[in-house]
């Protein structure tokens, strides 16, 4: 025999049910990290993303105090942005390398705290 719920406890499931809906959304469009270009950074303050290539001889190591110091252009554009960056720094970094890097501009120098390489071509799927 099949139990009947009340309609009371339906109400309370579904209002349940939305509440979290609009607090995963609400968190998943509010508390992302703006994603920019280098051309896009002027202006803008706080945390944010950062896509580019790395361009120019890197200097410095990660590891030290001064950071290790690079500057990324526009992919497809010409505006660069000089970046510091303290951490571990992927295999894969080096100049003419497509990064992202997360942090904020301090001085006209983007600080970050985040690198991430994107894969090189070689590793994705040739278009026919």
């Amino acid at each position: 025999m099949a139990r009947r719920r009340s309609p009371a406890r339906l109400v309370i499931a579904l209002s349940v049910a939305a509440a979290l809906a609009i607090f995963l959304v609400y968190t998943a469009l509010a508390g992302g990290t703006p994603s920019l270009r280098p051309s896009q950074v002027a202006g803008h303050d706080g945390r944010v993303s950062v896509a580019g290539k790395v361009v120019g001889q890197p200097t410095g190591t990660a590891r030290s105090a001064e950071g290790l110091r690079f500057t990324i252009k526009d992919v497809q554009g010409t505006a660069t942005l000089p970046v510091v960056y303290r951490g571990s720094v992927p295999d894969l970094f080096k100049t003419g390398r497509d990064v992202s890097v997360e942090g904020s501009v301090q001085n006209g120098v983007f600080v970050a705290d985040k690198l991430v390489t994107k894969c090189p071509s070689k590793y994705t799927n040739k278009q026919s």
